[in-house]
């Protein structure tokens, strides 16, 4: 099994099916296997079982689509055994680094595995906790906006903070306030997009969602601030029944990373954990203390218009920077 990820680094252009490999190549007799044999690779065999894994993983395939979408992996499969084989001959498989990521590799696998395990424990969300979500957030739901936005990323220390939180107050227009942090030696970059409610951060969407167009906001941020302006938006409203699957799909993920944190604090409180050398000293000040587990992304139950991300220069120019 370990020798299936080592053109994982060794050979990028198929990485593409190196985790099929090191699956598929822990299952099976050699019976099965005979049966089940799509191409033979010198005196190794490339079956059936692992043409349909890597299928299996592409989403969208249509049934008519799958005797050609086969053959194509099945040649993709061939040039990465040649690739293994080629390797091994060359002991690459010995390699510390590569034999490191190979345990990484399985580390990885087995404990997702553990995860969904717990993931299945997981009771679906009812018709009343969807109702629920969905009255509680209005701003991704029923006064859902897509909106039109300006930000730009401040270089500044502490104590400059509430200058330029002045002047932003008292700017009459993005231009008026980008010409005073020019004037003021302030570095700045500048971004624009147009984002619908579902693809801000979770923690902003109730923020922006009362912002009107021409209002900002200021954040710190670790460089110094962050200004986000909202140069206009317009309603897109989506009624719950559109909105349940993606809501059951966010909820249930929910539910699912709460189970897995709930049960790792348990494995944690009934574990011995021993730090060792530097790690059993108090971490320095300042440092950053660990992130929990990411919250799923908000529920996306229409489509929305794509980001219209534009280059640096662009977006100067665009906002009379320049």
């Amino acid at each position: 099994m370990a020798h299936r990820l080592i053109n994982n680094r060794v050979f990028p252009l198929l990485a593409v099916v190196a985790a099929t490999a090191l699956l598929v190549a822990c299952g099976g007799d050699k019976g099965d296997k005979a049966s089940q044999t799509a191409a033979k690779v010198n005196k190794e065999e490339i079956t059936v079982h692992q043409i349909n894994f890597v299928l299996q993983r592409q989403p969208g395939l249509k049934p008519e689509q799958a005797e050609a979408a086969s053959r194509q992996v099945l040649e993709r499969l061939i040039d990465q055994e040649l690739a293994v084989q080629k390797a091994q001959e060359l002991k690459l498989d010995r390699d510390p680094r590569v034999v490191q990521q190979i345990e990484a590799a399985k580390r990885e696998i087995i404990s997702r595995a553990y995860a969904e395990r717990v993931g299945e424990s997981v009771a679906k969300p009812g018709n009343e906790d969807i109702a629920k979500y969905y009255n509680d957030k209005p701003a991704l739901f029923k006064d859902r906006r897509i909106y039109s936005l300006q930000e730009l990323q401040i270089e500044a220390k502490p104590e400059q903070f509430e200058a330029i939180r002045a002047k932003l107050a008292a700017a009459k227009s993005l231009n008026e306030f980008a010409e005073y942090l020019k004037s003021a030696e302030l570095r700045f970059s500048g971004n624009q997009a147009v984002r619908a409610a579902e693809q801000l951060p979770l923690a902003s969407v109730d923020a922006i969602s009362r912002m009107k167009d021409g209002d900002s906001m200021i954040s710190p941020n670790p460089a110094g601030l962050t200004v986000l302006f909202l140069v206009g938006s317009r309603s897109q409203p989506v009624d719950e029944a559109r909105a349940r699957p993606a809501i059951e799909a966010f909820l249930l993920n929910q539910r699912r990373a709460e189970a897995l944190q709930k049960d790792i604090k348990a494995l944690r409180d009934s574990s011995k954990i021993e730090y060792v050398g530097k790690f059993a000293q108090p971490a320095p000040a300042g440092t950053p203390a660990p992130q929990a587990a990411s919250e799923p992304a908000a529920p996306a139950p229409a489509p929305a218009p794509a980001a219209s991300g534009l280059d640096h220069d662009a977006i100067s120019k665009g906002m009379g920077l320049k």
